[in-house]
Order: structure tokens, then sequence, then C-alpha cells
């Protein structure tokens, strides 16, 4: 358990910080950072791949813990199936969370722009194109929606 925190809180964190310091340094010395970008997005990759399979075994870990303590069989399979169930509903409310703002945010990119050139041009469109830019901050709240309820089922 300890191992687990420190590579979470510690080492995850240096990785993506020495990542994004390899692309500053490759700009700076005028190297195209297509390279250095494609190696931060594995290492991203990679982490996030790291953190779940973690983060999964941990939950499932707890599950066994609590099912050898059970006086019976069946107490002890319910134990172990309630512990995995739990980590996976915290992983797929954040996978939710995180998706849906990812959604958002490429939609919000791509309407808020244009919502302003439509208001450069004409004032009076303000309410119609301001619509747009909601429509995508929405799905974003839907995914915040959907995590909550998938949350109080765990």
């Amino acid at each position: 358990m300890t191992a687990v925190l420190f590579i979470l809180l510690v080492l995850a964190p240096v990785a993506l910080i020495y990542t994004a310091f390899s692309v500053i340094k490759s700009r700076s010395q005028g190297k195209s950072i297509k390279k250095s970008v494609r190696m931060n997005l594995m290492v991203f990759a990679a982490l996030i791949a790291l953190i779940s399979v973690m983060s999964v075994s941990v939950f499932a870990a707890d599950g066994d813990d609590a099912a050898q303590t059970a006086e019976t069989q069946t107490e002890e399979t319910v134990a172990a199936d309630s512990g995995s169930s739990k980590g996976m509903g915290l992983l797929a409310a954040g996978l939710v969370t995180g998706l849906a703002g990812i959604g958002g945010g490429i939609a919000v990119a791509a309407g808020a722009p244009a919502a302003i050139a439509a208001t450069a041009e004409d004032p009076k469109s303000f309410g119609k194109s301001i619509i747009f830019v909601a429509l995508g901050e929405s799905i974003a709240l839907y995914g915040v929606v959907i995590s909550i309820l998938i949350l109080q089922k765990v």
C-alpha cells in the first residue's frame, strides 16, 4: 500500500514534470517538438494506465482483506465482490468525469470563438450564439451528474 501511494504521489508527477521540461528544452534549442510531445503523451498514457491498474488492485486487495475476516464462504464471496465493484465504480466515476470534461472543453473550444466572431459582426446575435457555448459546457455537467450517481451506488 505504501509503495502504491509513493508511486501515485511522487513518481507520477515527477515523470510528467520531467517530460514537460524536455518539451520546453527541445523548443528552446530550436528542435522540432513533435517527438518530445509524442513522448510526453506516451508517458501520460502509461501513467494513467498504471494508476488505473493500481487503484483497481488496491480496492480489490481491500476486498480480499475484508473477505478473510468473514466467517462463512458466502460472506467471503460477497465481500470480495463488493471490494472490486467499489474500485470499478470509483474508476468509472473518474473516467466519466474526465472524458466529459475533455468533450466539453473541445466543444467550448470550437463554439466560443465562433460566438465571439458572430457577436463582433452583429451584436444582436449574442443571445443565439451563447447558446452553443452553453451546450458545450452542459456536456461536462452531465458527466459530473452521472459521476455523482455512480458514486452514490458504490
